[in-house]
């Protein structure tokens, strides 16, 4: 059977001798490591379910659309812009084509009503990984306290001999839940700022087709106005 053992269980062992497995850790970590268990699964659903949203979103794009369309609307015709975006999955074409189909009320509100659904998808998630990296070592840190409570009831009985058995549960609880929060949390750390670096990514996007679309629109009210 193969020892699933931890890098901490070097320095921890069973009561027999032998090296702890990783379930002889949880089971030393004390009750709090139930809810770092739960924080690390949200954790982990959270992460996956985001990285493949991001996968998805980075091959639907199709800035070459977005450019053709951006041409039509240049050369006053809106309904071939709106036709082409309809026909693709990237998200500021889709921007593009909410915006163009409301211009006559309001070209800026249809573009921020638009763009603001949009990110409102890459956002999603985030509080809630946000919350477990906070919550993961402050948990931890409560499995630290509770451990060393542990450890100084027991050095309070007076025979050290009898109770060195209780003394290094709480020591190891200590160690272990405070290891098992600080885990989650720097491994939630990396791709939590890499979700954050690709959703200011989709800001700028948006950002630079709304400056395009309004140039481009700006321009022809002025070419039309002269050639009047």
């Amino acid at each position: 059977m193969i020892n699933l053992s931890l890098p901490l269980a070097i320095l921890l062992k069973n009561q027999d001798g032998t090296d702890m497995s990783a379930m002889d850790l949880f089971a030393a970590g004390g009750p709090i490591m139930w809810p770092i268990l739960l924080l690390s699964f949200v954790a982990v659903t959270v992460i996956v379910e985001r990285l493949l949203f991001i996968v998805r979103e980075n091959a639907s794009r199709e800035p070459e659309v977005v450019q053709k369309m951006l041409e039509s609307v240049e050369h006053r015709d809106i309904d071939s812009a709106v036709a082409l975006g309809k026909k693709s999955n990237d998200y500021v074409a889709r921007i593009l084509v909410y915006t163009l189909t409301n211009k006559e009320f309001s070209l800026t509100n249809a573009f921020i009503r638009a763009s603001s659904l949009e990110l409102a998808r890459f956002g999603q998630g985030m509080a809630t990984l946000d919350t477990c990296i906070t919550a993961a070592p402050l948990l931890g840190l409560l499995g630290t306290v509770t451990g060393m409570m542990r450890t100084f009831g027991a050095l309070g009985g007076g025979d050290i001999g009898a109770a060195a058995a209780t003394i290094t549960g709480g020591v190891a609880e200590a160690l272990i839940a405070t290891m098992c929060g600080l885990a989650i949390a720097v491994t939630s750390l990396l791709p939590f700022n890499i979700l954050n670096a690709r959703s200011e990514d989709a800001k700028h996007e948006i950002a630079d087709a709304s400056n395009a679309l309004e140039l481009i629109i700006k321009k022809s009210e002025t070419n039309s106005s002269v050639s009047r």
